[in-house]
């Protein structure tokens, strides 16, 4: 497999990610994906996402969002968190990548990435040079994975 659509790590949940151990090793600025990422797609932030998102800023993490939704969609969720957002960031294309670096204020090896897409999100930060993270995407009940998602499926073999 291509060294571009292998994650640097691979959790079942952003809320399994050592965000203490990523500070701890330099990393200070955190990119997020929102649909099936941190939430079902089109939902909302939840409380859990919320208290995720102070928790990071007790920390000490810039955050932001980056996603291919409308600008609509995404200041909507960015708001409730809140945090910096970039909408319709074209991934896996760099510029999207770089704009959230600039907007974070903080250099490709200090950043990370957290995504569920391997050929969006993965390909688009490895392309850019920052660290990723790629979590099992969320379903909502009885969704069944269309077929970009089978091919991601058989492209990355999921733990």
């Amino acid at each position: 497999m291509p060294s571009f659509f292998e994650p640097d790590e691979y959790v079942k949940s952003v809320f399994e990610i050592d965000f203490e151990r990523l500070y701890e090793n330099g990393f200070r600025g955190l990119m997020f994906d929102i649909d099936n990422t941190l939430v079902p797609q089109d939902e909302d932030a939840t409380k859990q996402v919320k208290e995720l998102f102070e928790k990071l800023s007790a920390l000490g993490f810039k955050t932001v969002i980056l996603s291919n939704n409308s600008e609509e969609r995404v200041s909507r969720f960015a708001k409730a968190i809140p945090a910096l957002y970039l909408s319709r960031a074209r991934k896996p294309l760099k510029r999207g990548y770089n704009r959230a670096l600039t907007l974070l204020k903080t250099e490709m090896d200090q950043a990370v990435f957290i995504g569920d897409r391997v050929l969006t999100d993965i390909f688009g930060a490895r392309r850019a040079g920052i660290h990723c993270i790629l979590v099992e995407y969320i379903r909502k009940g009885g969704e069944k994975p269309n077929l970009l998602r089978k091919i991601e499926d058989r492209l990355y073999k999921r733990p």
